[in-house]
């Protein structure tokens, strides 16, 4: 299988050559974002929606200059639930964003984020109000700058139509890339990006 893995990325980087490059980190991200903290917004945003309707939700906070932790923890829940209204979900989702970056400054507080192992980051994580596997995995990922690799809708597709494989857990998933590749942020990142770039096309 890691042959099958790793042959599959070329593959895909073959077809779709490398993705937008973050000049803040040098590595693949599949979404712009101008911090680590709108990553964590961002991955709040884009549970149950698409990311067309998220980049509208973080166009109004942009504009209201609402994008960062003490705006949105100072900004009201109406007024934060009226901006985040394209993304769906937007009662949930504004009391997800202030707990998630309650537990994002918290994170950040508490020790250099370099001494956190993935799993206590996770664990962390995932202690939150609404954020499960994939968002938790996803913060890690693309904000913490942590290897571990994330598992989406489109993930799981690739999987049965590459390798035929399909599994009932979110993290089988995520071991079986896990176990086959470099724990590399860099290769996480783009291998994730390629995926949903797959996903996007097919």
């Amino acid at each position: 299988m890691k042959k099958k893995i790793l042959s599959a990325y070329e593959k895909l980087l073959s077809q779709f050559g490398h993705k937008t490059r973050d000049p803040r980190h040098g590595t693949v991200v599949w979404w712009p974002a101008d911090s680590d903290y709108e990553v964590v917004v961002g991955a709040i945003l884009t549970q149950n929606t698409n990311w067309k309707n998220v980049e509208k939700a973080l166009a109004n906070l942009k504009n209201a200059n609402k994008l960062s932790e003490v705006a949105i923890l100072d900004t009201s829940i109406p007024e934060l639930e009226t901006l985040i209204r394209p993304s769906g979900f937007y009662r949930q989702k504004a009391e997800r964003l202030k707990l998630a970056t309650k537990k994002w400054l918290e994170l950040k507080q508490k020790k250099r984020t370099n001494d956190f192992d993935v799993l206590e980051l996770r664990n962390e994580l995932l202690s939150v109000k609404g954020i499960g596997k994939e968002t938790a995995d996803s913060i890690i990922l693309y904000a913490f700058h942590k290897p571990i690799f994330v598992i989406d809708a489109y993930t799981r597709r690739f999987c049965k139509a590459f390798f035929n494989f399909e599994a009932k857990g979110y993290d089988d998933y995520r071991l079986l890339f896990e176990s086959s590749l470099p724990r590399d942020v860099k290769l996480f990142k783009e291998y994730h990006a390629l995926i949903v770039e797959w996903g996007k096309q097919n």
